[in-house]
């Protein structure tokens, strides 16, 4: 028995080895046939392996909210849907490359609402990158002067969903805006995209202001994306549910 315990905590079966150690400690080892207990001790390092990789994608995602899409607060009013909550949960959204776009006042739930998104996506096994908008323009800029911008870009294409949050707090700079351009056209149709901004989708070539960046930017965007635009008279960020 000893040897069994020692061979699974070499080779690095965590699940495995406590589920060994909990059968052993509660004598249901000697219960179970053979088939049986192999199913339990497999089920338990199944379960292991995906609660490892949901923890290594949402540290490496480094969301401003730890959410779920169970705490969030639907209601006709607000314009948050269970329907369409129900359906992004699928995460089809994320293997067709199509866009979330959440616009609504401050304090109207629209980070969490896409970090909870996110955390889902994570649960999926996908790969997520959240940003506020002006931090992720800045690091495409260091990027750019660091001579390593083809490779920040490469990573960033490779992101199966990329949250930008705060959007349209600034106007975008010109080379911020060819930037931009870069990074949609690269997901387009590939990879997917969450968008949350305070101004209404209308506004955005306000933030974008050369017309033609605008125009390729929203038509890549808009077009086959799904709108969430939240309506909150009072601030839900000291709300127990978003």
């Amino acid at each position: 028995m000893l040897q069994v315990e020692t061979k699974l905590k070499q080779l690095k079966l965590r699940g495995m080895h406590r589920s060994w150690q909990a059968l052993s400690e509660t004598k249901r080892l000697h219960e179970l046939s053979f088939a049986d207990g192999m199913d339990l001790l497999l089920q338990a390092e199944e379960e292991e392996r995906q609660n490892s990789r949901f923890e290594r994608l949402t540290r490496s995602a480094k969301f401003r909210y730890r959410a779920s899409l169970e705490e969030l607060y639907f209601d006709p009013g607000r314009g948050l849907g269970k329907g369409l909550i129900s359906d992004l949960a699928t995460c089809g959204f994320i293997s067709k490359g199509e866009s979330v776009l959440i616009t609504g006042k401050t304090g109207s739930g629209k980070s969490f609402v896409a970090s909870a998104l996110g955390h889902h996506a994570c649960a999926k096994g996908y790969r997520v990158g959240y940003f506020n908008t002006q931090k992720f323009m800045v690091k495409v800029k260091m990027a750019r002067l660091e001579g390593s911008i083809l490779s920040f870009f490469d990573k960033i294409a490779k992101t199966q969903l990329l949250i930008l949050d705060d959007f349209g707090l600034t106007n975008l700079e010109k080379q911020q805006q060819y930037d931009l351009m870069e990074v949609i056209e690269d997901r387009h149709g590939k990879c997917s995209t969450i968008i949350a901004s305070q101004l209404p989708v209308d506004c955005w070539y306000d933030v974008i202001t050369e017309s033609t960046i605008a125009d390729a930017i929203l038509d890549r965007l808009v077009h086959t994306s799904y709108r969430i635009e939240l309506i909150a008279e009072n601030s839900l960020r000291n709300n127990k549910k978003r």
